[in-house]
């Protein structure tokens, strides 16, 4: 599976008027590292206790079906993948699983399972915690929140605090509502605050500026589905709100330094679609944009800044299999 090779990228610049590529490399090594399962998509990507760990949804295909379950993958050098565990729950979908790692010092599993008919008939965060040494995973539980059951997808949680954060998305007969909640031990969560955003949001990322303010980047299905940006101060519960010039899928994004975002998603074009990533500054604004090799179903990338280099998982069907591949980029190439 150490099937390594070498991709030509062309790294496009947006918003930077006169700037030549030529004074970046034009090649990044990016490695294909699991294709066990007939789709493999959707990962995430932590350190823990010294080692990669990857969380990936195994299926038979995209959509929802009864064949999704969650693979944890380790890793101590970021080349060879070792399977830790497989998450699974009789007759249900698993799947886009996130990591987190909680203040007892435990890697944390974030799930959505459900029943999927044409549509979901039913939706539930599930989680799964390690034991301190990141060998053992418990068995999947339901998370449970102080809301009106629905249809609920927690789809990221940030941990702040000693306190996790993170935003439900609920299917209502009026249209999609996002809404923050807070949970101390992973598995009881409690209404925060509801985000004014219109357009049928749902998968939302949570990151912390050094001074406790929340940024939220939501992606949007209806209207004209451009991201928005989302941000709060303590306790979180008035918000403002700047949209996009980009639609997403599968938003990921980490501070670059105080006043750089480093954002991964998926970028719509009518040439297909591609995983991307953007630099922007605090207000979303894009001041370059960089392809990554993919195509087809792709996108939902996980992201760690590791010894200078931003380590950077995704999935793609650009070589036919949806497979999951890694990337490690030099900090100094995104500062440029």
């Amino acid at each position: 599976m150490k099937a390594s090779f070498l991709l030509l990228i062309v790294i496009f610049l947006q918003l930077t008027p006169g700037f030549s590529n030529e004074s970046l490399k034009d090649s990044l090594e990016v490695e294909k590292i699991w294709d066990k399962a007939p789709h493999n998509a959707f990962p995430d990507m932590i350190r823990f206790k010294g080692s990669f760990y990857i969380a990936l949804r195994e299926g038979n295909n995209h959509m929802p079906d009864k064949s999704g379950s969650i693979r944890i993958l380790k890793s101590k050098n970021g080349e060879d993948w070792q399977s830790v565990t497989l998450l699974e729950e009789d007759d249900r979908d698993v799947r886009e699983a996130r990591l987190s790692i909680t203040p007892e010092g435990r890697i944390m599993v974030l799930t959505a399972v459900g029943v999927y008919e044409g549509g979901y008939k039913i939706l539930y965060p599930m989680v799964s915690f390690s034991d301190t040494k990141g060998e053992n995973f418990s068995s999947l539980q339901k998370a449970t929140m102080d809301m009106e059951p629905s249809l609920d997808w927690i789809w990221s949680l940030t941990w702040h605090k000693d306190v996790g954060y993170g935003i439900v998305y609920q299917n209502k007969v009026g249209g999609w509502e996002v809404h923050l909640l807070k949970t101390t031990d992973g598995i009881n969560f409690k209404h925060v605050s509801q985000l004014p955003i219109d357009g049928n949001p749902n998968e939302s990322t949570i990151r912390f500026d050094k001074e406790g303010k929340m940024y939220v980047l939501v992606r949007r299905e209806a209207g004209d589905k451009m991201g928005v940006l989302a941000k709060s101060d303590a306790p979180y519960k008035h918000w403002t709100t700047k949209k996009l010039t980009k639609q997403l899928g599968g938003p990921n994004f980490l501070f670059l330094d105080k006043n750089t975002l480093v954002l991964g998603t998926r970028d719509y074009r009518k040439t297909g679609a591609k995983t991307v990533i953007h630099m922007t500054d605090l207000e979303g604004n894009i001041n370059k944009t960089m392809d990554l090799p993919s195509a087809g179903d792709t996108s939902y990338p996980g992201m760690v800044i590791y010894k200078k280099k931003l380590w950077f998982v995704y999935y793609s069907s650009h070589e036919e299999k949806t497979s999951i591949y890694l990337t490690k980029i030099p900090l100094k190439e995104l500062n440029q």
